[in-house]
């Protein structure tokens, strides 16, 4: 079979299933749609949940997930991608390995506790995140529960969050989201701490806000914006997608509405 050559605005999801469609693989494929990216995915686990709770994680034998990573990455020009939900230890150390073999640039949302606060991980998972995938990565996105998990230090305000995205910085860039504060996100990059502004109104849409926040900064990456300007413009396209959200969750394709 002729093969074309691919067009070189593709990115890749590293993480889990969610089978309602609100947050993980799915999520982030929308919203890569919706920025005008190819999506491709690779499913780390499938789990059985809805936007109120998940019941059970099924983990992928570890040879499908590296082969899904393969499959992918030999054929598409990838070299910004994103993670989601690693969950477990094994699965961290395979990512790392590929995003040196790979050379790509990795967009890490340390997945730990889903939106209704289900656990999202195996033991010791922001041990195993620290040592193999952190210090690899282009940038952390972190909201502020995850981001007191991996610092082990409370965030009660901004500058906690500006205190912990420089502690979480290992020679990469860091942006906690306030959402679960006061919507400013704090962007950590070449030593210096940028604010983005934010705005919290009410609403029920928010099963999957990290998932579509790490794709969308992936999204603007490719298409060619500064990492700040990423960071804005995923903050109010997250904002927007809240705002008119529906089930539970964001609407990546607001503006067609």
């Amino acid at each position: 079979m002729y093969k074309e050559k691919m067009k070189d605005n593709c990115s890749m999801s590293i993480a889990g299933l969610d089978p309602s469609g609100g947050a993980g693989i799915l999520a982030d494929c929308k919203t890569f749609h919706a920025h005008n990216i190819y999506a491709n995915c690779v499913v780390t686990c499938i789990t059985a949940q809805n936007p109120f709770g998940v019941i059970n994680i099924q983990e992928l034998d570890l040879k499908v997930i590296e082969d899904e990573i393969n499959q992918i990455l030999d054929v598409y020009p990838i070299k910004y991608f994103k993670t989601g939900m690693l969950y477990s230890k094994d699965i961290v150390k395979l990512v790392s390995k590929k995003i040196n073999e790979y050379n790509l640039k990795a967009i890490v949302d340390p997945v730990m506790i889903s939106e209704s606060g289900s656990n999202l991980t195996s033991n010791d998972f922001p041990k195993h995140l620290k040592k193999y995938i952190l210090k690899k990565s282009f940038l952390i996105t972190p909201n502020i529960h995850e981001a007191e998990q991996l610092s082990n230090k409370k965030i009660n305000d901004e500058e906690d969050m500006k205190e912990v995205a420089e502690l979480l910085s290992y020679d990469n860039n860091v942006v906690i989201t306030g959402g679960h504060l006061n919507g400013n996100d704090i962007l950590y990059s070449n030593d210096e701490i940028h604010f983005i502004k934010g705005n919290l109104f009410e609403s029920n849409n928010t099963h999957g806000t990290g998932c579509t926040h790490s794709s969308a900064i992936t999204s603007n990456l490719i298409n060619g914006e500064t990492l700040y300007d990423s960071c804005k413009k995923s903050n109010e396209f997250l904002q927007n997608a809240i705002r008119y959200g529906y089930n539970y969750t964001p609407n990546q394709f607001y503006e067609k509405k």
